[in-house]
């Protein structure tokens, strides 16, 4: 079995290249957290003409709204927010910060995989339901923008060996299309199990 593909922050236009959709990789880094309300924030000050809170050029922004932390605790459960929510604000995202990657769960939306293509971005996903055994990947974590937001807050987490797969590539590939498409075609009976019905 392949070994994960490490990936580092700040992101590198070469690293990105070497990516394919299905790739296993681990992130050792930054990842910056954003939902729904903040992502609404970050278009609003982009419709303003004001900096961001924080710097997302080459970076990765993580959907997920983690719980409190429990006492010695670095963060509470971190599991993936459903990607696709996230799909209406992603072109001005991308255009405006030099964001190169976002991780979600699920699927994105063929304008969304678009965006990324045009933008050089990747999409990973993060395995829904795995909240805890992910949050043991983050080693610090801060909130950097919106704390009135409470669990949507804009954090800063470092991670080491966050475990994640490519899904989308800069070629705009999608491992989830490709999938489906691959099982289809097993499904099919192929003629070499079907050239002995009948003879019995």
């Amino acid at each position: 079995m392949k070994a994960p593909i490490e990936v580092r922050t700040p992101l590198t236009d070469g690293a990105l290249r070497g990516l394919k959709a299905g790739d296993a990789c681990e992130v050792t880094g930054v990842l910056y957290t954003a939902r729904d309300a903040a992502h609404k924030r970050f278009l609003d000050a982009i419709g303003r003409g004001e900096k961001l809170p924080v710097d997302l050029r080459n970076q990765i922004l993580y959907y997920v709204g983690p719980t409190p932390a429990r006492p010695g605790q670095v963060i509470g459960s971190a599991g993936p927010t459903t990607a696709v929510r996230m799909d209406s604000y992603l072109e001005k995202i991308l255009a405006n910060t030099g964001l190169k990657a976002t991780i979600g769960k699920g699927h994105r939306s063929r304008p969304a995989i678009e965006s990324m293509k045009r933008h050089g971005a990747v999409y990973f996903a993060a395995l829904g339901g795995t909240g805890a055994l992910l949050s043991k990947h983050i080693k610090k974590a801060e909130i950097v923008a919106y704390e009135d937001l409470g669990t949507e807050a804009c954090r800063r987490l470092e991670v080491q060996g966050f475990p994640v797969y490519c899904i989308n590539d800069l070629a705009g590939n999608d491992y989830y299309r490709q999938s489906k498409a691959q099982w289809q075609t097993w499904d099919k009976p192929r003629a070499a199990d079907t050239a002995g019905e009948g003879l019995d």
